[in-house]
């Protein structure tokens, strides 16, 4: 029984952070480790928001201290 929703914004947005977070780990095993830390921003700040659409603390927890880790990363790459 599938009870994730299908279709809605939480769903495409899952789904455009999930390839986003692919090319951000291929990027790394090529050694291209500055875009790897931009793309990993941008598809775990995706996940956080699916988690708050869901209303699930443990994604909400999880990518919400990953993007601050890479957020910090980033800065300090400034």
């Amino acid at each position: 029984m599938k009870i994730t929703p299908v279709h809605d914004l939480s769903w495409y947005i899952k789904w455009v952070s999930s390839l986003i977070l692919i090319g951000s780990i291929a990027c790394r095993s090529a050694g291209f480790s500055d875009l790897d830390i931009y793309l990993s921003f941008v598809g775990i700040t995706g996940w956080g928001v699916v988690g708050w659409l869901w209303g699930d603390r443990a994604l909400i927890l999880v990518n919400g201290v990953a993007a601050t880790i890479l957020l910090i990363a980033i800065l300090r790459m400034i």
